[in-house]
């Protein structure tokens, strides 16, 4: 994507990523979507977001708050224009962050802009905080902080003991591994931003209960190139919970059949491969309402990964992937249980082979890392444009199984 700056003819741009983050709590329920906008020159290096106030202004008139984020608050990066109220904030049915960088908090009145923005019904959160003495100063008036965890343990809980004496709630970001994780909440940080699922996650090497091997199973069949109609309906059968859920998923007003259906061979036929996929995988996370977060989180990844690659196996990748993060376990026993091609375990395994480099980049993307994105060979717009396509229908898909599944 090329652009030309209009203020600056010498600054070309090649590149406006949009990066999304959930933000949640420790038992990984979503309390919100953390929403930037990365503009890149023609070297991948980030402009100032100062320099490009406009640009990024231009790009959150182009988004769906109420998609990005469902029933769930958004944070944003404010702009000068944002917060001074110049420009009108971005309505949002759950509530507004937003977000204030090092230079906006330096501004000689930010406390002045800082209560009016609260007046118009904005939370205000400091970024990047650091302990400056300008952020110091409205820490009374904000509602969160965030705190790079990347810091170090003894810095961490220095920042985090100074924002809660104020009476704020703590973001810890960069919260994309299990040690970062591990010193927030060591530091007493009440939230965390990063991507949903660690890309090396911590594995338990448990057993699988023989609910999780019956879905695991119908994967397998439904991963084939060729699906064996009568083995998924006897697997989906065999297992009371599975049937109860797709009766219920095919009966519910997403589907507005006009008739209840009964057969679950019947109701096999009507959901089809792709969502009794979703429906297996909703089952292995244990899906409820509540956990929706986490059905789109994985549905996202694994719709963007086909979106990327055109194939049905690299939505299989994304799922398995996802799956095996949040369960713990590691990736060779999910293929191994589920006999996938060579071709999915190489992606899952090893992110080589025809889907491993799409994988390897959806989980950069996810960790907002650009860099990390444009190593496997694709492009971060790319990338960035196809996970934010993904959402709607990853939403709507994780909020009808949530519902489906309900007893």
């Amino acid at each position: 994507m090329s652009v030309l700056d209009g203020r600056d003819s010498a600054a070309r741009v090649s590149e406006i990523t949009v990066l999304r983050q959930p933000v949640v709590h420790p038992d990984r329920a979503v309390y919100g979507y953390a929403i930037r906008v990365v503009v890149l020159d023609g070297t991948g290096t980030p402009f100032p977001e100062h320099q490009v106030e406009h640009l990024i202004e231009a790009e959150y008139a182009k988004l769906d708050f109420a998609v990005l984020a469902g029933d769930r608050a958004i944070l944003l990066r404010a702009t000068n224009r944002l917060l001074t109220g110049d420009l009108a904030t971005p309505a949002s049915s759950h509530g507004v962050v937003l977000e204030l960088s090092p230079l906006l908090a330096q501004r000689a009145d930010a406390r002045l802009l800082v209560d009016a923005a609260r007046q118009r019904g904005a939370r205000i959160a400091l970024a990047d905080y650091s302990g400056s003495s300008s952020q110091d100063e409205l820490l009374p008036q904000v509602d969160l902080v965030k705190i790079d965890v990347a810091r170090g343990p003894d810095r961490v809980s220095e920042l985090v003991s100074r924002a809660h004496a104020a009476g704020a709630t703590v973001i810890g970001e960069r919260a994309d591994n299990r040690e970062r994780i591990r010193l927030g909440q060591q530091a007493g940080v009440d939230l965390l931003q990063g991507p949903m699922f660690q890309r090396h996650p911590e594995t338990t090497g448990r057993d699988f209960s023989a609910g999780e091997l019956q879905c695991l199973e119908l994967m397998q069949l439904l991963s084939a190139e060729s699906i064996d109609q009568a083995a998924v309906v006897r697997v989906v059968s065999s297992d009371p919970e599975l049937a109860i859920r797709v009766l219920h998923l095919v009966n519910s007003s997403v589907y507005a059949l006009r008739r209840e259906v009964d057969s679950v061979h019947q109701a096999v036929v009507l959901v089809g491969p792709q969502q009794l996929s979703a429906l297996a995988m909703a089952s292995l996370i244990d899906s409820r309402p509540t956990t929706v977060g986490a059905l789109w989180a994985t549905l996202t990844r694994a719709l963007t990964c086909r979106s990327l690659t055109g194939e049905d196996a690299a939505y299989t990748v994304g799922l398995l992937s996802a799956v095996a993060s949040q369960l713990g376990v590691a990736t060779s026993d999910l293929v191994s249980r589920t006999g996938v091609s060579n071709d999915v375990a190489r992606a899952l395994n090893e992110q080589t082979g025809p889907y491993g480099p799409t994988l390897a980049a959806v989980l950069a993307h996810e960790e907002n890392d650009v860099d990390g994105v444009r190593a496997t060979g694709l492009e971060p717009y790319d990338v960035a444009h196809a996970y934010l396509a993904a959402v709607p229908e990853a939403l709507a898909t994780a909020t009808s199984l949530a519902v489906g599944s309900r007893s």
